[in-house]
Order: C-alpha cells, then sequence, then structure tokens
C-alpha cells in the first residue's frame, strides 16, 4: 500500500476509466493506507492540504512560442523531453498524469499527415493540433516502442515525473515556468476560442461533459455582433 504502488495502479490498472473514477478510486486507497498505517503504526493521517482545482490560465500566444523555441535550443535528451511535454499537453491536450504513459507506437500518423494518438488505455481518440504534427512525427520516429517523455526510466509510474522536468529546466528572464497543467488549459482555450463544439472538445480531454469546461470560458471572447449574427443566419438553403 504505498503511496507509489497504488499511483501505479491508477495509471496502469484504471486505463480508460474517466479521470474522475481514477482519482476517486486513488483517494479510497489512500485513505485505506492511512487507516492501515494507524492500525500497525500508530501514526496520525498527514494533514491534507486541498489544492486549487481551477485551471491555470491560458499560455499567451507569443510566449508559448517563446517557449518552444528555448525548448528547441536545449542540448540532447533535455530538448527531446521538453519538445514531448509541449507537444502531448499543448498539441494534444494530454493530463499531465497522462503524459508519462505514452510511447511512440501509440501515435499513427496518417496519410494525410494528420498524428492521431488512439490507444485502448486512454479511452478516446485524439488528433493532435496541426502546428504540433511534424513536432510528434520526429518524435515518434525517435522514440519507437519506448516512452515518448523521459525514456530513461524504468518504471511507467513515478511520482513527480513531471513536474519535475520544470523544476529542473528554467527558461531564462522573462518567460514564464513550463506547466503541464497550463499547456493543456492553452490547448483547451485555443479550441473554444475557434467555436468547436464543446462536447467535442470535452469528449477529445477526457471529460465526461462540456459541463466541465465552464470555468475555461472565462478566457474565450465573446463573439462580435456581426460574427454572432453571421452564425445564428446560417447558410443559405
Amino acid at each position: 500500500m504505498r503511496t507509489e504502488t497504488i499511483d501505479a495502479f491508477i495509471l496502469r490498472g484504471l486505463r480508460g476509466r474517466p479521470g474522475s473514477t481514477a482519482q476517486t478510486f486513488r483517494t479510497w486507497l489512500r485513505r485505506t493506507r492511512e487507516a492501515l498505517v494507524w492500525v500497525q503504526r500508530g501514526e496520525a493521517p498527514p494533514i491534507r492540504i486541498a489544492a486549487d482545482r481551477r485551471p491555470q490560465p491560458p499560455y499567451e500566444l507569443g510566449k508559448l512560442n517563446r517557449l518552444r523555441s528555448w525548448v528547441e535550443l536545449l542540448p540532447g535528451r533535455a530538448r527531446l523531453d521538453g519538445l514531448a511535454l509541449m507537444a502531448l499537453t499543448a498539441g494534444c491536450g494530454l493530463a499531465p498524469g497522462e503524459v508519462p504513459a505514452v510511447r511512440g507506437n501509440d501515435l499513427r500518423v496518417t496519410a494525410q499527415g494528420m498524428v492521431v494518438l488512439d490507444v485502448p488505455w486512454l479511452g478516446r481518440l485524439v488528433a493532435c493540433r496541426s502546428g504540433w504534427e511534424q513536432t510528434l512525427a520526429e518524435l515518434t520516429q525517435a522514440a519507437g516502442d519506448g516512452y515518448l517523455f523521459r525514456p530513461g526510466r524504468k518504471v511507467e509510474a513515478a511520482k513527480n515525473l513531471v513536474s519535475s522536468w520544470p523544476a529542473r529546466y528554467r527558461p531564462h528572464p522573462g518567460l514564464p515556468p513550463l506547466a503541464a497543467r497550463r499547456l493543456r488549459t492553452t490547448w483547451i482555450v485555443d479550441l473554444l476560442r475557434q467555436r468547436i463544439d464543446p462536447a467535442l472538445v470535452a469528449d477529445a480531454a477526457g471529460m465526461r461533459s462540456a459541463a466541465a469546461l465552464g470555468p475555461y470560458f472565462h478566457w474565450v471572447p465573446p463573439l462580435g455582433p456581426e460574427q454572432a449574427a453571421a452564425l445564428l443566419r446560417g447558410p443559405r438553403p
């Protein structure tokens, strides 16, 4: 009942389950661990700190492009890992907990050059954004059947695997640090700003319904009168 064993089970044993289901299982198992520790050792459970569940703000387009340019200049493996982190979150909309499990053979390049992520453990089809297709194709070819992000590890799940990379590699002053959650928010908000069906966005993001997108509309500007009228009018018969 070690925490790392619980986290590994959540990632591997609950593949394809909704994120909320996995979170519920994780909470139950951790509470069970606390009870066992209390019975066996007499140790009190740790203090629970409530994390802010609100989405982080998206990156501005200019800063996102500058962060990408910065990652491109990193040496060796750091460059590939940084690009994989950005491509899988800002390009494919994966949640931070989903990034470590992606392998090179999980991504498929279609005849039209589209890069899609369609594997049973993810439980949904994701078509990656066109601006990241070439990068993902190159990363896929380099990874083979290995992990796309930090392939040197021997376990699929490790504590702080995703968050430790931005903590180690920090961009120069004037740029915000990379954050997987913020990159995913950027992907979601970009789709909503383009007026893509919220139900489709929620499905691609692995959410239960479009209602979960409510907090993200804070960063989606309203339509102008002319654009709104054109959409309401519809095409001519």
